[in-house]
């Protein structure tokens, strides 16, 4: 699977002591979250970038290994040409206009979301960025880039107290601009220097209440002070506020469990949470070892560590572990909703559906706060072959979750009528749902619209390039336009990656 424009960069060794030292045993205010890579970073001539063979993604990195070396103009210059030069793609727009904003440069954010042509599948996601990072006020390019520089140094280049010091001394800057100061208190927060953070995050928020990003920064800050309840009220603030798009409700999961970890006290519950984290960061190796290190000779405790355990180890498709440590989570706590999840994944997964949905019907009487156990309900009635009452769990989910962006698929599937508005509903709600990409490059086939259809499937093979219905699809695109020998080829790939689909067989005459 193709690495996103989103990857996690998290620095530190687990289960040591270094995770009580502070600011640098995680980051997680770092902007891209994007690993610095060793690349090549001689002047390229400029071209459409495309996310057919990853070009996006490497002109990209080139861009952004320059901001990591304070070289921030150049990787302004370089990120803005690629904005304005790549192959026109929505999710290209989409992944472009967040990450912008993310470090800073709020003029790149608006142009590439200003390139987005479909706004239904957009919307949700733009709106959540301007909620979570953008400041009151425009602001100038040259300060974007000065502001930039500051914030390369303190989080890439170990010059947090020189480069927070050269900032405070401009007070026009600070007076004027609310995300200034929220670069000063996290330059004063990787310093340790957590009276100054908290001053400046303040004087951020004064300026900028609506800002979720600010408040972020402030619980974190709170969090290692003397009063760390306040951080976990900060975080149940950030969670009251109505954030649609999947990847920012994934931010404020992971920010709950960094605050508790750094507000606990006792070395077990630290490392829980800390697991916890590493889970909704998709750093599972870590969160495996982490939670391994939680492990005590009290039972009491363990059985909620072994309940996370589970689900990571499932995840990572060691599924003899996950059944294992989820019994022993269940043995202790046989009301956990988590692990109810995962002992119906793992009977969901092997078949076994009646017991699968034993598990999730129990989850859900237990848990009422998430979609997630009903739609495994709804997802196993229909492969039991009760589609009626399944779709209409479908729609009674969306009554209650509006954010499900799973049962507006199954919906769409379901009903043509809805099938193009619900399928666009689905990617709005989480741009990186490669079902959904795929289904909206089948109904432009069925319409005979090839173009837009090569487009969206071109998404769901940049999110994940061994999908074999991706294949089948070019190929039927191929067989339509005549080219025979494509096709066939296209439909052998997919059975490569699926022996058993039926549809690419048929193609083949198999």
């Amino acid at each position: 699977m193709h690495k996103l424009l989103f990857t996690i960069l998290i620095t530190t060794a687990v289960i040591t002591p270094v995770f009580a030292d502070g600011f640098d045993a995680i980051k997680p205010a770092d902007p891209l979250n994007l690993k610095p890579q060793s690349v090549n970073t001689i002047a390229l001539p400029i071209k459409k970038a495309t996310l057919t063979h990853n070009s996006l993604h490497n002109q990209y990195v080139i861009a952004f290994d320059r901001f990591v070396q304070s070289n921030v103009k150049s990787a302004y210059n370089d990120f803005k040409i690629l904005i304005e030069t790549m192959d026109e793609n929505d999710y290209a727009y989409m992944k472009m206009a967040e990450n912008m904003a993310d470090i800073g440069f709020f003029d790149l954010s608006e142009l590439a979301s200003s390139k987005i042509e479909d706004r239904a599948l957009s919307d949700f996601l733009t709106g959540d960025i301007k909620l979570y990072y953008y400041p009151s006020k425009k602001i100038q390019k040259d300060d974007e880039i000065y502001l930039g520089e500051v914030f390369s140094n303190i989080i890439y280049n170990d010059q947090s107290r020189e480069a927070t010091s050269e900032l405070v001394k401009n007070t026009s800057l600070l007076a004027s601009s609310d995300y200034a100061n929220y670069v000063a208190s996290l330059g004063y927060l990787k310093s340790n220097d957590f009276i100054n953070a908290n001053t400046y995050i303040d004087t951020a928020i004064k300026m900028n209440p609506q800002n979720l990003n600010y408040k972020k920064l402030k619980a974190e800050i709170l969090s290692q002070g003397k009063k760390p309840k306040d951080a976990i009220k900060m975080v149940d603030y950030i969670k009251s506020q109505k954030l649609y798009s999947a990847d920012f409700a994934r931010k404020v999961n992971s920010l709950e469990q960094y605050v508790l970890y750094k507000s606990e006290k006792n070395y077990s519950e630290k490392m829980y949470h800390l697991g916890f984290y590493y889970y909704y960061e998709n750093e599972l190796a870590k969160s495996m070892r982490t939670l391994q290190s939680a492990l005590t000779t009290k039972k009491k405790h363990n059985k909620k560590v072994y309940a996370v355990l589970s689900r990571v180890y499932y995840n990572m498709q060691e599924f003899e572990k996950a059944q294992d440590t989820a019994m022993k989570a269940h043995k202790a706590d046989s009301g956990n909703s988590m692990v109810l999840l995962v002992l119906g994944d793992l009977s969901y997964r092997t078949g076994d559906y009646k017991t699968a949905l034993k598990y999730y019907r129990d989850a859900e009487s237990k848990d009422k706060t998430s979609s997630v156990f009903s739609l495994k309900v709804a997802q196993t009635y229909e492969k039991l072959g009760k589609e009626k009452k399944a779709y209409e769990l479908y729609e009674k989910i969306l009554k209650t979750y509006s954010d499900c962006w799973t049962a507006y698929y199954k919906i769409a599937l379901k009903d043509k009528s809805k099938e193009i508005v619900y399928l666009k509903k689905a990617i709005a709600l989480n741009m990186n749902f490669k079902e959904a990409w795929i289904d909206l490059g089948r109904v432009e086939i069925e319409r005979g619209n090839y173009f837009d259809a090569r487009k969206y499937l071109g998404v769901a093979h940049y999110i994940d390039e061994n999908d074999f219905r991706y294949y089948y699809y070019q190929g039927l695109i191929a067989k339509n336009q005549g080219m025979k020998q494509d096709a066939k080829s296209y439909f052998k790939k997919s059975l490569m990656l699926n022996p058993d689909y039926a549809p690419a067989k048929e193609e083949l005459n198999i």
